[in-house]
């Protein structure tokens, strides 16, 4: 009995002298904030913990937007502003001077409009595709399986990987004697120029970047399947209900929110994609696979006479698309909550 005490009064004074440096941290923590709570009163300490975080907002974000508004309004080859002169908004002129929009050949500045289809068609199909194929992956993951968090975390591991690095890995798998070609001359196929036609370049760029990314939204997906009340499937197995109603009756309404979320996020990504097709294909063949955001690195960085006002307002207008496609995102999400909470 006296050992136990004494190995209690070892421990008792052993977390003691642990906690001395967290009582002396928060005895001078103290001071400071008792100063800030007197001076600007406890409904103002809000304003002072969000302070921070608004400066690095406001320095990495909002400042270097409105720097990219203002060269976007200047003229010149010149990085400095002192050095450009004012255009008002003929670069926004010059970007969507077209006699027709759905010929990229007739607009002033061809190859942004030829982006803008290249990345539109991208985003359509992307996008489709991503969604089904995240919602089928969910529904198979989301069932008593063996070995069902192995195959969650196979899903999920292309998401861990950097763009470039998966980019780069296809690039290697698809090129002229790449994996690919090799495997297919074993079975007596010919060999192809995955990245050299420009239907197949495409092709691959929406391959690669949906297996990519399919297990982030894979993930979103699975977390509302499991959201939902067992309950509610036992009750329409009793009623003799089938899979396929059970699915469009329960699943698909229940899923809905998370589902709206991974559309939109889908989209917004698929707009600025950038990593893997600029390093998988180059833009190419020729411009069949240059997107918005490459159009705007290489007009404004890449070209020998770089055209940064050009660039600018081309980013400028796909910040609007961006900021359109989030609020139709709160304006659906809103008016889903009134519906339901009618």
């Amino acid at each position: 009995m006296a050992l136990v005490t004494e190995e209690r009064g070892q421990a008792s004074s052993l977390s003691s002298l642990l906690a001395l440096p967290f009582h002396w941290f928060m005895a001078a923590l103290n001071a400071p904030m008792s100063f800030v709570q007197r001076r600007f009163g406890i409904g103002g300490m809000g304003v002072v913990f969000l302070a921070p975080n608004m400066l690095i907002f406001g320095v990495f974000v909002l400042i270097p937007v409105a720097i990219n508004v203002a060269y976007s309004l200047t003229g010149g080859t010149a990085i400095f502003m002192d050095g450009r002169h004012f255009v008002g908004l003929d670069q926004y002129r010059s970007l969507l001077n077209c006699e027709n929009y759905a010929i990229p050949s007739t607009c002033q500045e061809d190859a942004f409009w030829q982006s803008v289809h290249n990345t539109a068609f991208f985003v359509v199909v992307q996008v489709t595709v991503l969604v089904l194929a995240a919602l089928g992956t969910a529904l198979v993951l989301n069932r008593e399986m063996r070995s069902r968090g192995f195959w969650r975390s196979v899903f999920f591991f292309p998401v861990l990987l950097s763009p470039v690095v998966v980019g780069l890995i296809w690039k290697w798998i698809l090129q002229r004697d790449g994996l690919l070609n090799a495997i297919l001359l074993d079975f007596g196929f010919e060999r192809t120029l995955w990245l050299a036609e420009r239907h197949w370049a495409m092709f691959w760029a929406i391959f690669v970047s949906v297996w990519a990314h399919l297990g982030f939204y894979t993930l979103i997906l699975l977390a509302g399947l499991q959201a939902i009340p067992r309950d509610l499937y036992e009750a329409a197995m009793m009623d003799g209900t089938g899979r396929l109603r059970t699915f469009w009756r329960i699943t698909l309404p229940l899923l809905w929110p998370n589902l709206l979320v991974v559309v939109i996020l889908a989209l917004i990504r698929a707009v600025q994609i950038f990593d893997e097709a600029f390093v998988l294909t180059g833009g190419g063949p020729g411009t069949s696979t240059m997107f918005i955001t490459q159009y705007i690195y290489e007009t404004g960085f890449a070209h020998v006479l770089r055209n940064l006002g050009l660039a600018s307002a081309a980013s400028i207008l796909m910040g609007i698309v961006l900021v359109a496609l989030t609020a139709l995102q709160l304006a659906v999400s809103n008016r889903r909550a009134k519906k339901e909470g009618a």
